[in-house]
């Protein structure tokens, strides 16, 4: 059976507000078993079961989904291919894409961000690891649950308030920057109402001379907007960037950010100095730390147990850095779930370092962001395209 449509289900009583999602896999045994994941979860409901990217592109507004779960390989149209036309179909879905942790689907998994994908989940290798793993269970339940539920915000604020086209968000000046928009405005659906009061920490006083940077879901789409804009501070400080990503996807994301700001961008090594000129990024499954080796700072691997769920974990760095620089750093917290990189940012402040943060409608998910902003910890809360220009004033002195 290629379709499971549950419009009729006995849950989905009048009222109720399911996030409704699409799985399409051309595994069955992957398919039985996300249905079967997804359907034990209360306020999730799965409307299509398919094994290719053609019977999701033909069945996508039947069944309405709010969440698709898109393989990267399938047979008759891949999800590359499908990407697009599925946004032809339902210019406002979340999309997240599916791979096992290739090179090959790595590259395809981070090009369909650029596209408009929310985000990408990788697949253990065999049938046996994916039924085993907690991890990625959870991990595809969190996904589903956050991103589906900002679908509906935004969709709900788009009933109430007037059409807001994309561009209120501002000029791209870039690709990256335009993908960005795309995937955050929900593809011209007004965003919703920033309710949100908090209180903002004084701008550093002297000018910052290292940059660290925290990301998650929308972090690839969110970065490429800024460090192709941030050349003159990469020329004088080092930056050291942690994305929530598995081995391969970050190799990936640091050849992609090499060519968006032409400069040396790589993931990080052991015992390696850290310098001005260069940006270094934590390796796949691994924390990133900053430790003092005969006065030079420079950085430390660990595999140890995940932080806040994750390794590489944002904390770690930004705490570390804190250790080691001092009031020398500006943490800048993007995109991304969870509350990963508050207690490090806390470090920072302790150590007379600042912090800045993505404002909530220009983020995927304004959980980290949020956290941060909420704990009373930043700077400033800026939308995507004015983070570069504020970074590149503080690093050159400015406090406008």
């Amino acid at each position: 059976m290629s379709i499971i449509d549950t419009s009729l289900h006995s849950r989905d009583t009048p009222g109720h507000d399911s996030i409704r999602v699409m799985i399409v896999d051309d595994a069955i045994v992957v398919r039985g078993l996300l249905v079967r994941w997804i359907e034990a979860e209360a306020g999730l409901q799965v409307v299509a079961s398919l094994r290719s990217g053609r019977e999701a592109v033909e069945q996508v507004v039947r069944t309405n989904p709010d969440v698709v779960i898109l393989d990267v390989d399938m047979p008759d149209i891949d999800g590359i291919t499908a990407l697009p036309l599925l946004f032809e179909k339902r210019r406002d879905l979340v999309v997240i894409m599916s791979s096992t942790l290739t090179r090959r689907n790595a590259e395809v998994s981070l090009r369909a961000l650029s596209l408009g994908a929310a985000d990408y989940i990788p697949k253990p290798e065999t049938n046996r690891e994916i039924t085993a793993s907690a991890s990625f269970r959870r991990d595809l339940i969190e996904k589903i649950r956050t991103l589906g539920a900002r679908r509906k915000q935004r969709l709900n604020s788009a009933r109430t308030l007037p059409w807001v086209p994309s561009a209120r968000l501002g000029p791209s000046g870039d690709h990256a920057a335009g993908a960005v928009r795309r995937s955050v405005a929900s593809r011209e659906i007004a965003p919703a109402p920033d309710t949100v009061t908090y209180k903002l920490r004084p701008l550093p006083s002297v000018p910052p001379r290292i940059l660290l940077i925290g990301s998650s879901t929308g972090g690839p789409q969110a970065l490429g907007a800024i460090v192709g804009r941030i050349g003159g501070i990469i020329d004088q400080a080092p930056v050291l960037i942690t994305q929530h990503m598995p081995p391969t996807f970050t190799t990936i994301l640091a050849e992609t950010l090499e060519r968006t700001c032409d400069r040396p961008v790589h993931e990080a090594v052991e015992g390696e100095p850290l310098r001005a000129g260069r940006i270094y990024i934590a390796p796949g499954g691994r924390h990133l730390r900053v430790v003092r080796r005969d006065g030079v700072p420079s950085v430390a691997l660990d595999d140890g147990p995940q932080v806040n769920f994750c390794r590489p974990a944002v904390d770690p760095m930004f705490s570390s850095a804190a250790e080691a620089w001092g009031n020398w750093n500006l943490a800048l917290v993007l995109t991304g779930m969870g509350s990963d990189g508050t207690r490090g940012a806390a470090d920072i402040v302790a150590a007379g370092g600042s912090v800045i943060a993505q404002d909530e409608e220009t983020s995927v998910v304004w959980g980290m962001p949020g956290a941060a902003t909420k704990a009373g910890l930043c700077s400033a809360v800026l939308p995507i395209d004015q983070i570069a220009a504020k970074l590149t004033s503080l690093f050159s002195g400015g406090r406008s």
